[in-house]
């Protein structure tokens, strides 16, 4: 059975319906997204480069319910101000408004799902509180208030692995490791570290998927003989579904990476999934197929 769209950016998988919520878009390097790939190779598939060499990358976080849990997939950048960035200038912070929109309040998340902990992918894990007229008026700077969990009754399920290594980064890592982004959530004790493969409820299922950090993971959806497989950043283009070898040069154990993606793919084609991705343009969702000649071959939903 395939699953079932219900217009753009949700679908249903069994008995449940899945809704992908937008944080926005911004702009990477192409030659970085493409790693060691040729640029002759990757810039015709590409598309949309601007005069940086820059290609646009979705925000694609997943919100759903299922056991009476509401679950969040991925937080995207979030809104908190930075001196500097490794992309373009933002044209992100949308998911509270998008998950408003769809009805949804940060207190109706009960559980925060990370496939891993670099900036663009757990932003909204954390915000700054506004700072209250009172307390401008008692003497405080004006400026940012507390730092606290964006969703103040969730559970936030994180790889122990990624976790350390995000809390000691090193001289490559700690541009995208943000404290900011983790620090409130051991504070206020809303920290579920997991190890592994780990069951979130009968129907979703955090599985380990590594190479583009040690530790990245995906999270396997099932529901009524269906599946959806939410694949965090093993690829940031549709091309790097396709073809194993095209691995981003931000994947720090690339072939690694390479055997994430076929063992991924492979179960994709095999139980017919829904498949989606962070960094594909909005709604990020598809199947992957195979061509007559055997060839992988991504198919937009």
């Amino acid at each position: 059975m395939s699953p079932v769209t219900e217009g753009k950016g949700k679908y249903r998988v069994g008995s449940l319906e899945l809704v992908v919520v937008s944080d926005g878009t911004f702009r990477l390097d192409a030659g970085a997204v493409f790693g060691v790939v040729p640029r002759p190779m990757w810039e015709p598939v590409v598309g949309d480069l601007d005069e940086a060499h820059r290609t646009g990358l979705g925000l694609n976080c997943l919100l759903l319910q299922s056991e009476g849990k509401t679950i969040l997939i991925e937080t995207g950048v979030g809104d908190k101000a930075r001196e500097s960035w490794q992309a373009s200038p933002l044209a992100a912070g949308n998911l509270l408004s998008d998950l408003a929109a769809h009805g949804f309040r940060p207190e109706d998340v009960d559980i925060v799902i990370n496939t891993h902990l670099h900036a663009d992918h757990c932003g909204w894990n954390t915000r700054y509180l506004p700072v209250r007229q009172a307390d401008l008026s008692a003497g405080q700077a004006d400026g940012d208030g507390k730092l606290v969990p964006t969703f103040p009754r969730a559970r936030y399920f994180i790889q122990r692995g990624e976790w350390e290594a995000a809390r000691h980064p090193n001289e490559r890592t700690r541009a995208t490791y943000l404290a900011e982004n983790l620090t409130p959530l051991e504070e206020g004790g809303q920290l579920q570290l997991i190890e592994g493969e780990t069951r979130v409820t009968s129907e979703v299922v955090v599985i380990p998927s590594p190479g583009h950090t040690e530790h990245h993971a995906s999270v396997a959806i099932t529901s009524g003989g269906e599946v959806a497989l939410y694949v965090g950043d093993i690829a940031q283009h549709r091309v790097q579904l396709e073809r194993l070898a095209w691995v981003a040069a931000f994947d720090v154990l690339p072939l690694v990476s390479l055997e994430t993606k076929r063992g991924l793919m492979e179960r994709a084609i095999r139980e017919n999934a829904l498949v989606i991705s962070v960094h594909l343009p909005f709604p990020g969702a598809g199947r992957m197929t195979t061509t007559p000649e055997g060839r992988r071959r991504w198919q937009p939903l």
